[in-house]
C-alpha cells in the first residue's frame, strides 16, 4: 500500500512505502556508494539535503555508533530501494523520514538528467500528494541555506590530544567530520576544533602551526569568516583544506566556485595527479567546485571523470587542499599520506607516511 509521496522540482510526485514516518524537505541528492550508509548518514556535508543510495539494500550490515561521523544523522529525508529495520528503527529515534519501495534507478537517471533538485516528502499513515507537494514549494536552494554553518559547527572550541608531541592544528569546523580529527590524532597532532565563525584574534591568540579548513555543507560563499581567516593567515601560517574547504581557499584567494549539476558523492571517485601520472580512488561528496582557481594556485589533481580540479597547492606559501576526502571512511585509503602531507609543511620536513 502506498503510504509516501516523494514531489520532485517541476511537479512529479513519485509513490513509495513509508519507513519513518513524516514530513522533509531538501535538495535531492544521490550517493553511488555501496557501503558506508552509517557515515553517510552522519556526515555534516549532507545538511538539507535528501540522500537517495543508489545501492538498492541499505542496512545490511547493521548500525554501529563507532562508524558515525557526526553525532546526529544530517540528510532532511533518506531514499532506498530497500532499508533494512535496523537503519529504519535510527531514523525513527532521529526523526528523520525515510521512504523505500521505489525505482531508485529511476529516480538517480532524474537527477543525472535534471541535476540536483529541490524536492518534498510526505510518509506515514493518512499523508497526501499535496502534503509532499506542500513541502516542495517550501523548499530552498542550497545557496539560500545562508546560515548553514551554524547548523553543523561546534558550539565552542574543543581540544583532542591535548598533550600530543606533533603540530598544533586549528580546524575550522565548516561540518567536519570525526574521521578528520581522528586522522590529524593520529599523527599525535593537537586539533583545536573551533566554530566556523572563528575570528581572526582568536586563531591569532592559539598560534597554530596550520589553519585547517574543513568539510561542510551548501555554498562556500556562504562561509564567509572561514573565508577571512585563509585570507588574514595566508602566507604566514600553513594552510590546508578538504573538500568545501578547498573551495574556501579557491575564493580567498581570488578563485571562483560555482554549483555542479549534480555533484561527486561516492567512494569510487577516480582522480589524477598531474604530477605523478597516478590515480587513486576517492570517497566524495560535493555539490560545488572550483570553476577558477585564480592566479595563485595550482591545480595538481583532477577528476578523470569530469577533469574538475580535486587538489590546489602553492608550496610557497605552504597552501594544499583537496576536494575529495583523504579520511575516507569506510575507505578506499588511497590518499591518505594527505594528512603527512599536511603535517609536513607545519615541520617544514620531508613527508613520512602513516598508514
Amino acid at each position: 500500500m502506498t503510504d509516501a509521496y516523494v514531489a520532485l522540482e517541476g511537479g512529479r510526485v513519485v509513490e513509495a512505502r513509508a519507513r519513518s514516518p513524516g514530513t522533509t524537505r531538501g535538495e535531492l541528492v544521490f550517493t553511488t556508494a555501496y557501503t558506508g550508509y552509517e557515515e553517510s548518514l552522519t556526515d555534516p556535508s549532507y545538511e538539507e539535503q535528501i540522500l537517495t543510495f543508489s545501492y538498492p539494500l541499505i542496512g545490511n550490515y547493521g548500525v554501529r555508533e563507532e562508524r558515525f561521523e557526526s553525532d546526529r544523522v544530517h540528510p532532511r529525508g533518506v531514499v532506498a530501494r530497500d532499508l533494512t529495520d535496523d537503519v529504519v528503527e535510527w531514523l525513527e529515534e532521529e526523526g528523520v523520514p525515510a521512504v523505500d519501495k521505489l525505482d531508485t534507478r529511476d529516480l538517480v537517471t532524474e537527477i543525472r538528467d535534471s541535476g540536483a533538485m529541490k524536492c518534498g516528502i510526505a510518509a506515514g499513515e493518512d499523508v497526501t500528494e499535496q502534503d509532499a507537494l506542500d513541502e516542495l514549494d517550501q523548499c530552498e536552494h542550497m545557496s539560500d541555506h545562508t546560515e548553514i554553518g551554524d547548523q553543523v559547527t561546534t558550539p565552542d572550541t574543543v581540544v583532542y590530544n591535548e598533550d600530543g608531541d606533533g603540530a598544533d592544528v586549528a580546524l575550522i569546523d565548516c561540518g567536519a567530520k570525526g574521521s578528520i580529527v581522528d586522522s590529524l590524532v593520529e599523527r599525535d597532532a593537537t586539533v583545536h576544533l573551533m566554530p566556523h565563525d572563528t575570528t581572526e584574534a582568536e586563531v591569532a591568540e592559539l598560534d597554530p602551526d596550520v589553519l585547517f579548513i574543513s568539510n561542510g555543507p551548501g555554498d562556500p560563499e556562504n562561509f564567509e569568516e572561514a573565508n577571512e581567516l585563509v585570507d588574514d593567515f595566508v602566507g604566514e601560517t600553513p594552510i590546508a583544506g578538504i573538500c568545501l574547504g578547498q573551495q574556501v581557499v579557491a575564493n580567498a584567494l581570488g578563485g571562483e566556485t560555482e554549483k555542479m549539476e549534480f555533484g561527486h558523492r561516492g567512494v569510487n571517485q577516480p582522480v589524477r595527479d598531474l604530477r605523478t601520472d597516478r590515480v587513486v580512488m576517492t570517497t566524495q561528496n560535493h555539490g560545488y567546485t572550483v570553476a577558477d582557481p585564480g592566479d595563485n594556485l595550482e591545480v595538481t589533481q583532477i577528476n578523470v571523470n569530469d577533469d574538475t580540479p580535486e587538489g590546489l597547492e602553492n608550496d610557497d606559501l605552504d597552501i594544499l587542499t583537496r576536494q575529495y576526502h583523504p579520511e575516507a571512511n569506510p575507505g578506499p585509503n588511497d590518499s591518505k599520506s594527505f594528512f603527512d602531507e599536511v603535517l609536513a609543511m607545519a615541520d617544514d620536513e620531508p613527508v613520512t607516511t602513516t598508514n
